[in-house]
């Protein structure tokens, strides 16, 4: 009998191609996501796959119990993913990140589902630039809604786990870029291009440096440590141990346009809005223990995701 998982978030950019990996892995896919069904392209092309099940819903409306019954494992990737956007609104942290993790761990308590994946990020650290960071760091001062709203979640998940004896893996993402992407700066800046092909305003000095990793590499390693055995609740730091600082971005997206003598213009300050975390250095060393791998680097994956993004 095929296994069952629960995606949310399953037609965004990185959840999409999540379902796509879990069905090749011989998976039955149930996908959430608050997309209209005839503007969710990211999984059109799975209109018909016989293994695959769309519902468009807002998980935070008690609905997602019903979805879930009978199945093996939860991979919660519902989020706001845009810390900007929650910087000027910290409802939709509140309610778009922590409330919907609330609501996957009410369902899995109801339908007794052993495992789950959720989707953190390095921004539950806050700015503590100068050091690399490891998993057992213990003064976590997150400094944007979003990174507060990811850490009170694994707080929330590692009670649930515990108090209902599931499983939990933890991954804290960098920066992820690849196919599908639909914001963040090589989005931003490819727009602005595109429009004024002759000056580029970059938030910040552009010197911001941090560690991107590409999405196909990051969906293998959440498929691969999800069928290995593990018990409790296990937080792994991924990344791919490069940095590419904002400048860099700016230059490959030029190179790759074809636009020469482009003129940049700074906003000034060293990060690019309020809550942004200029630079961060990741301790990988207890995930690649554990087997972690990335076939790119972090500037080839932005260099790939501009292609893409450009094609």
């Amino acid at each position: 009998m095929l296994k069952t998982a629960v995606v949310t978030g399953g037609a965004g950019f990185i959840g999409s191609q999540l379902v796509d990996k879990l069905i090749q892995k011989g998976y039955r896919v149930i996908a959430t996501d608050m997309i209209p069904d005839d503007k969710a392209k990211n999984i059109a092309h799975l209109k018909d796959e016989k293994n695959f099940e769309y519902v468009c819903m807002d998980i935070n409306k008690g609905e997602l119990p019903e979805i879930c019954k009978g199945c093996d494992c939860m991979f919660h990737l519902a989020a706001n993913s845009d810390i900007r956007v929650g910087g000027q609104n910290p409802t939709v942290d509140f309610e778009n990140t922590l409330t919907t993790t609330k609501s996957v761990l009410d369902a899995m308590k109801q339908d007794s589902i052993p495992r789950m994946f959720f989707s953190s990020t390095s921004a539950v650290y806050g700015d503590k630039s100068g050091r690399a960071l490891t998993e057992d760091e213990g003064d976590l001062r997150p400094i944007s809604y979003y990174g507060a709203s990811k850490l009170a979640s694994e707080a929330l998940i590692s009670a649930y786990s515990y108090m209902n004896s599931f499983d939990a893996l933890v991954f804290r993402f960098p920066n992820v870029v690849g196919p599908r992407l639909t914001h963040g700066v090589i989005f931003d800046f490819i727009e602005k291009l595109r429009k004024d092909p002759r000056k580029l305003q970059i938030l910040g000095d552009g010197k911001q440096n941090k560690q991107y990793v590409y999405s196909p590499d990051l969906v293998d390693g959440i498929v691969d440590f999800m069928n290995r055995d593990y018990k409790g609740m296990n937080i792994f730091n991924i990344s791919t141990e490069s940095f590419t600082d904002v400048n860099t971005i700016a230059d490959i997206i030029c190179r790759e346009m074809g636009l020469e003598d482009v003129e940049y213009e700074y906003t000034g300050g060293n990060c690019g809005w309020k809550g942004d975390v200029p630079s961060f250095d990741y301790d990988i060393s207890k995930a690649k223990a554990a087997g972690w791998k990335f076939r790119y680097n972090s500037t080839q994956a932005v260099e790939m995701t501009v292609r893409d993004a450009l094609n």
